[in-house]
Order: structure tokens, then C-alpha cells, then sequence
């Protein structure tokens, strides 16, 4: 990438800046999909059902939304080299307890630690390239760290299918070891950032509420199914979540500076916007989690066939990407949405009609239509979430939107956990048919949650067109 008005010695340290955040970028994206096709084999090693793994992906995401509100704060205290090498580092080390643990709770654990380092990835190397490249270079530079997120999802899935069966589920993990160490020497070389002087105080109080609320009601939705949580101690977790999220609410609009402020509500796109990403993804997040898992437990398929079959659903979503601004600025943000939001939950309760008899190529063809329109669904919302927001509020905006995002993703998996779980209950799991059977219900539960969320994009005015583009460093969109 060329850079103006430098010289050749800075344009390579720029470049190689680039490069450096973009395979951070990339290490994160990839390891959140990676492990989805692994979760079976992850299973019989541990001792585990694969169909009660899915506190493995809800405590990646989670605890990379409740990091993502302090990695600002984070990066100004502590220089943005000195987090970003931590960030690696906590990777790295997550990367191999992950890979030596003997029980789910361990890798559970374990995934909590790595969680943090991919919290940190992302923000603090976007802060970098924001600081070190001037303004009118800074969306090029952006979009170009963007594509390795866009590769990742490609072909996280069929790698992770594939090292399972060359090697054993452990290097789905092991590999991050020698990108983590390649990746602390060119920060050390390559990344400036220094703390900043002055650094506002952090929001403590706020930001423990806010945590405190995100992990009790994610505990509660997966402690219905993974962690064997009676109803009692579900209900309680969840008044213990509502509780601290109501309190923050109410500690925020008393407060100076609070992370979020209410005032951002105030804006009718971003409200919806965060409200339906919120629904919205509570529904379709619970994908890559559940198809692989479908593929292998009840219709027979080796990982690595279960993870080439997830490649339509990331080229069906990189394919409709630039249809996505045109299509909105024709027909408008609430049509677009409304209709859209429809064909994702149709789309994801036709699963509900999948069988061992049903042949590849149709299945192809289903999946890809689910990652065409579930692209489409990102985009439109985040542009959305963004597109209003002034300077002075953009950051924190932009921040909230992404904690709602993985907090959705996590939220997404333990639902559709607990709601598998449910039905495994009720049709049995000793017979493929039989947990065929519960993922159906599932897929029709799931599509069902989507296709509601519809009616809270009904609430945009007709008229709301494209006014900007949306941050392209999205990672799940």
C-alpha cells in the first residue's frame, strides 16, 4: 500500500504495521471458527456429548465483549505496543492451554484466557494504524487489514476439519504458537505507541455492573443445557444480570463519563441498530456452531467434509458484499431489513427439512443462500448502527456495537445450546434419529427467534437511506 509524503524507510514501517495488525486480525477471526468443526472430536476426547460443548465458543466470545468497553482505556494507559505484545502473548499462552487440557472446564478456562488476548487484538491495532497513518489514509489502510477477516471465516472451518483428521484437534490451537512468537518480534520492531501523558479515569463501577450483568445472563442461557444449572440457579443468574444491567443504566446517566452514555440512545438509527443486531444475531450466531456439529453427529460426516461444506456460506457472504449499499440506497434501510431479517429466519428453519439422504449439492445451495442473505443482514445493520453517529461520539458508538455483537454471538450459542438440549431431552440422543430429530427443532426454534426480530427494523422510518459506509474492520459482518 502506497503512502504519500514519506519517506521510503517509514513507507515500509507503515507497511509492515499493516501486515502486522492484519495477521492479528486474522489469528482472532480464524479462532473463532476454527474450533466449531472440531467441537465433536473435542467431545470424545474429553469425555464430553459434542452436544453439550458449546461453553466452549459462548466463553471465547464472551469474554472478548466484556474486554472490548476497556481496551481504549487499556491502550492509552499502558502504550499501544506494550498491550498489543500482552495481547499476543495471552493468546499464545491461551492457545496452548487450550491445546494441553484433559477436561472441559480446563479448556473452558482456557478459552477465557485466549478470549482476552483477541479482545485486545483488534481494537489496540486499529488504534495503532489510526495514529501512525494520516486521516485520508486511514480508511484504505483499514479496508486492507479487513480482508484477512474476511479469510479467516473462509477457511477456518475446513482447516480445523482438516487438522483434526491429519494431526489430532490440539493443533487447532497449536499452530497460533509460532504466528504469536513470529507476530511479539514485529510489534517490537515495527509498532510504536507510547502511554499517553494524561488518561481520563476509567469508568470502574460502570464497567464491573456492566460485566457483571453480560456474564450472569450469558451463564444463565448456557447453564440451562452446558453447565447442568437447576432452574433455580438459572433464575438467579438471570435476576443478578437484569439487576447490574439495570444499574448501570441508572449509574450511567448519573455519571460524568460513563462508558456508554444514555445520550447515544437518543439516536433512533443507533438504537435500533444495536437492538437488532442484538436479536437478530441472537438467532443466526448459533450457525457455525450448529451446522458442523449437525453435519457430523446425526448425518455421519468426517470433519473435514463437514468443514468443506461450510465454504459456500463464507463465498456466498464475500460475494454479496458489494451488492449490499446499492440495494439499500434503492429500496431504503426498512425494507431492506424488514424482508431480509424474513429470509434469514426462513432460511435457517429450512434446516429443519435436512436429512442423510439429501444430496451435497442442494446442501450447498441452502447454505450458501444462508450466507448470501446473513451478509446482506450484517452489513445493512451495522451501516445502520454507524451512520449517524457524530466525531465526538463515533468511538464509543462504534465500541458498543461491537461489544453487542460478540456479546450476541455468545448469547446466540448457549440459547441454541440450551434449546438443543431441550429437545434432546425430549426425542432422546442414543440414535442418530433421534438427535436429528432435536436439531430440527432447533433450526425451526432458531429461525423462529430471527424472523421476530424483523418487526424491530419495522420501526425505522421508510426514507432512511446509505449516508456513510460502515467500519470495515467489522468482524462478523
Amino acid at each position: 500500500m502506497k503512502i504519500p509524503e514519506v519517506d521510503a524507510q517509514q513507507q515500509r514501517s507503515l507497511n509492515a504495521l499493516l501486515w502486522l495488525v492484519a495477521v492479528g486480525f486474522f489469528m482472532q477471526t480464524l479462532d473463532a471458527t476454527i474450533v466449531n468443526t472440531a467441537l465433536p472430536s473435542m467431545a470424545r476426547s474429553l469425555g464430553e456429548s459434542p452436544l453439550r460443548m458449546q461453553s466452549v465458543v459462548v466463553a471465547y466470545s464472551l469474554t472478548m465483549a466484556m474486554l472490548i468497553p476497556a481496551s481504549g482505556w487499556i491502550a492509552d494507559r499502558f502504550g499501544t505496543r506494550r498491550v498489543y505484545i500482552a495481547a499476543i502473548v495471552l493468546f499464545v499462552v491461551g492457545s496452548v492451554l487450550c491445546a494441553m487440557s484433559q477436561s472441559v472446564t480446563q479448556l473452558v478456562a482456557a478459552r477465557v484466557v485466549q478470549g482476552m488476548g483477541g479482545a485486545l487484538l483488534l481494537p489496540v491495532g486499529r488504534l495503532s494504524v489510526l495514529r501512525a497513518f494520516p486521516r485520508e489514509q486511514f480508511l484504505p489502510a483499514m479496508s486492507f487489514i479487513a480482508i484477512p477477516g474476511l479469510i479467516g471465516p473462509l477457511i477456518g472451518p475446513t482447516l480445523g476439519g482438516y487438522l483434526v483428521e491429519a494431526a489430532s484437534w490440539h493443533w487447532i490451537f497449536l499452530i497460533n504458537v509460532p504466528v504469536g512468537l513470529a507476530g511479539c518480534i514485529a510489534t517490537l520492531v515495527f509498532m510504536q505507541g507510547a502511554p499517553m501523558e494524561r488518561v481520563a479515569r476509567f469508568d470502574v463501577a460502570g464497567y464491573m455492573l456492566l460485566a457483571v450483568g453480560m456474564v450472569c445472563i450469558s451463564l444463565a442461557l448456557d447453564g440451562l443445557s452446558g453447565l447442568g444449572l437447576r432452574q433455580a440457579g438459572v433464575l438467579v443468574l438471570l435476576v443478578f444480570g437484569l439487576a447490574s444491567l439495570t444499574a448501570y443504566w441508572l449509574h450511567a446517566v448519573r455519571h460524568k463519563d460513563p462508558l456508554f452514555s444514555p445520550e447515544l440512545f437518543s439516536i433512533p438509527t443507533l438504537s435500533i441498530g444495536l437492538l437488532g443486531n442484538l436479536f437478530s444475531r441472537l438467532g443466526s450466531s448459533c450457525m457455525p456452531f450448529l451446522v458442523p456439529l449437525l453435519l457430523q453427529v446425526s448425518m455421519g460426516y468426517s470433519p473435514l467434509r463437514a468443514g468443506l461444506m461450510m465454504l459456500p456460506v463464507a463465498i456466498a457472504g464475500m460475494a454479496v458484499k458489494r451488492l449490499a449499499v446499492p440495494l439499500i440506497r434503492k429500496a431504503g434501510y426498512r425494507r431492506v431489513l424488514v424482508v431480509n431479517t424474513s429470509l434469514v429466519g426462513l432460511t435457517m428453519a429450512s434446516f429443519a427439512l435436512t436429512s442423510p439422504s439429501q444430496p451435497w449439492w442442494l446442501q450447498s445451495i441452502q447454505l450458501a443462500c444462508f450466507g448470501a442473505v446473513n451478509s446482506l443482514q450484517f452489513t445493512a445493520m451495522n451501516t445502520l448502527s454507524l451512520k449517524d453517529l457524530d466525531h465526538a461520539r463515533a468511538s464509543s458508538g462504534n465500541s458498543l456495537l461491537s461489544m453487542v455483537q460478540m456479546l450476541a454471538m455468545g448469547m446466540g450459542v448457549a440459547t441454541a445450546g440450551a434449546v438443543l438440549a431441550a429437545f434432546t431431552g425430549v426425542f432422546g440422543n442414543s440414535e442418530p434419529h433421534q438427535t436429528l430429530n432435536a436439531f430440527h427443532a432447533t433450526f425451526a426454534c432458531m429461525g423462529l427467534i430471527t424472523l421476530a426480530s424483523a418487526s424491530i427494523f419495522w420501526q425505522l422510518r421508510a426514507e432512511e437511506r446509505v449516508v456513510k459506509a460502515s467500519d470495515p474492520t467489522d468482524p462478523a459482518g
